[in-house]
């Protein structure tokens, strides 16, 4: 079921992702305090990437991961990577250490595969919803009503009704 949600999320991405322009996907955004769709969407897929990448060796750090300007400007190139991180983003579930610097020094967190993919789900959620608010404007741009919303939030607002 988790890693059915986050390919549902990110294929929610790769759709939204081919209505826009190259112009669009470039725009720095005043809504997002000037930066632009392309560079939260580098951030969403360098996250899932950095786990996908680390998961063998058993440690994760996300301070360390790759960025890629090419993602942020070339929306074909960031479908592309979604795709890739679609298909091999089911992996058995196992321990793994995160490292993370807070206040300068480094700690190490057990964690687990599950619980790193969920943190990259939500992640990339709270990532939507920004993005969400940068087109609101956009002419000639449909985003699904549950685009950049909580799973919880979506089944609140299904009981509600």
């Amino acid at each position: 079921m988790l890693i059915q949600s986050v390919r549902h999320t990110l294929g929610e991405i790769d759709s939204f992702l081919s209505q826009l322009t190259h112009e669009q996907y470039n725009f720095p955004c005043p809504e997002l305090s000037g930066s632009s769709i392309g560079q939260h969407t580098r951030h969403i897929i360098e996250v899932f990437q950095c786990l996908l990448i680390q998961y063998d060796r058993g440690e994760i750090n996300y301070d360390s991961r790759q960025r890629n300007a090419t993602i942020e400007t070339l929306p074909s190139y960031a479908r592309s990577c979604i795709q890739m991180i679609r298909e091999t983003v089911d992996k058995p579930d196992k321990f793994l250490a995160l490292y993370q610097k807070v206040a300068g020094r480094e700690i190490k967190i057990a964690t687990n595969y599950y619980r790193e993919i969920l943190y990259n789900l939500e992640h990339c959620i709270h990532h939507q919803a920004l993005i969400r608010v940068a087109v609101m404007d956009m002419d000639n741009v449909e985003v699904d009503e549950n685009f950049g919303l909580a799973p919880a939030t979506i089944e609140y607002r299904q009981c509600a009704q």
